[in-house]
């Protein structure tokens, strides 16, 4: 449900536009510029129906305001006959459109349904370039991921991304959209994992309003969201199972059904996929359509681990310093060359990710200039994780730690081997470790752990 800010200071406009709109959107009202700019500071708006003639500032003259601070907000214009022309100019100003009085109500419905559509769909391009970062490595295995990317990006063939966390599965997908046809288009990313059940189905098809509690108004899925560009499932393993059959049916149809709907509708999309998880093994044990698997395996990609390819790693660290030195206001940010083959020896059980995480702790917490002292016990004290069997660890791993640097690196890394084995399910994870699940979402955060793409 989107929120709404009509800025009027004719009462009766305001009440007809709250009962036009109320009923899909949440409403909120200001009868000047200076009010609305106050309801802008507080509540996060989507979109802002603002009168061009208002007592104080104009609407005009708010405009340019709105739209520096509050980039995200779109803006509608009302006007009179008398306002038309400046209606218009406020049009070239940046207001997405704007309907004149008397209101006419299917006008304004229409207008604020496709405001809203094109904001979400330019939130999601925006989110693409802001994200969009080059695959950094010449190690032999991340070679062949990128000579896969460019054969693969230009045709319309499906792709199955698999590795572990935090080796970069998100940042392929997006590499492949960049550089297909379908780059100038969205490009929506579902995260399998971190959806309800019950609500999944609703996500990825869309809904009509009154298809279940909670529906108060017709939304799109992401399906067709993503028409013309590229979907990106996150987290494929962990999809339900009646989820799993209707995006099947959409693979093979080429058509979506919302929840609650009756007629289905054609969509244009290219699905990437991406897992931790064996898929093979998941379809052994029933857990895993087999049908769907096949849809989606068409070109498969993994993505190596950073301990199969450590000669990358400083090229990562330089890479790294450089966009979060940009980023953190940090000039030029260094690391000691005594310390690079510290980030050499470690393991980074949490591959690509957990080196970015750390440099960005280490950015923040020592600034421009980082040191061997400055670095983490389980980096200076050459602590190992063995990657041959999984799930188990070993004291010897801790060696050259003190007693409470080893309470911390143990907590830590059986509060991430838990979560694994749970699939990131974090109120299981709670029960298996039995602790609070607020607890658990405290250490979580205090060890700086995070699920990779």
């Amino acid at each position: 449900m989107a929120t709404l800010l009509i800025c009027d200071d004719e009462k009766n406009i305001r009440r007809s536009l709250r009962l036009i709109l109320s009923e899909d959107h949440e409403v909120l009202e200001a009868g000047s510029a200076e009010e609305a700019f106050g309801v802008l500071e507080h509540e996060p708006v989507d979109l802002l129906i603002l009168d061009v003639r208002l007592p104080g500032m104009s609407g005009v003259e708010a405009l340019p305001t709105v739209r520096k601070k509050w980039p995200l907000c779109q803006v509608l214009m009302i006007s009179g006959d008398a306002s038309l022309q400046e209606a218009v100019e406020a049009t070239r100003l940046g207001a997405y459109d704007f309907f004149e009085k008397p209101l006419d109500r299917a006008r304004i419905l229409i207008t604020v349904r496709n405001c809203l559509e094109r904001a979400a769909l330019q939130q999601q391009l925006e989110g693409f370039a802001e994200t969009e970062e080059e695959i950094v490595g010449s190690a032999p295995a991340i070679q062949e991921v990128k000579s896969m990317i460019a054969k693969v990006a230009p045709t319309s063939g499906r792709v199955l991304i698999t590795g572990e966390s935090g080796t970069g599965k998100e940042l392929i997908a997006r590499a492949i959209h960049r550089q297909s046809k379908r780059r100038d288009h969205a490009f929506v990313k579902v995260n399998c994992a971190a959806i309800p059940a019950e609500l999944i189905e609703s996500e990825l098809f869309g809904h009509e309003r009154g298809a279940f509690t909670g529906a108060t108004a017709r939304k799109k899925g992401r399906f067709e969201l993503a028409d013309g560009g590229t979907l990106f499932l996150d987290e494929i393993g962990d999809m339900p199972a009646g989820a799993q059959a209707k995006v099947l049916r959409a693979l093979q149809s080429g058509e979506v059904l919302r929840v609650g709907g009756e007629r289905s509708s054609t969509v244009d999309v290219r699905v990437i996929a991406a897992t931790n998880k064996d898929l093979k093994a998941e379809v052994a044990e029933g857990r895993f359509r087999e049908d769907l698997y096949f849809r989606l395996n068409v070109v498969p990609i993994h993505a190596p681990p950073l301990r199969e390819r450590t000669e990358d790693i400083a090229l990562l660290v330089e890479s790294f310093l450089a966009r979060l030195g940009q980023e953190h206001g940090v000039r030029e940010p260094t690391l000691e060359a005594d310390a690079l083959p510290l980030f050499q020896r470690y393991p980074w059980p949490g591959n690509v990710r957990e080196l970015r995480n750390m440099l960005e702790r280490l950015i923040i917490l020592a600034g421009g200039s980082i040191r061997t002292e400055d670095l983490p016990p389980e980096l200076r004290g050459g602590a190992t994780i063995p990657t041959a069997s999984p799930g188990e660890t070993s004291l010897a791993a801790y060696r050259g730690l003190s007693l409470r640097e080893l309470r911390e690196a143990i907590e830590r890394d059986f509060i991430r081997e838990t979560l694994e084995a749970c699939s990131w399910n974090v109120t299981r994870a709670a029960e298996q470790l039995g602790v609070e699940r607020t607890n658990l979402h405290k250490k979580i955060k205090h060890h700086g752990i995070e699920r990779g793409g």
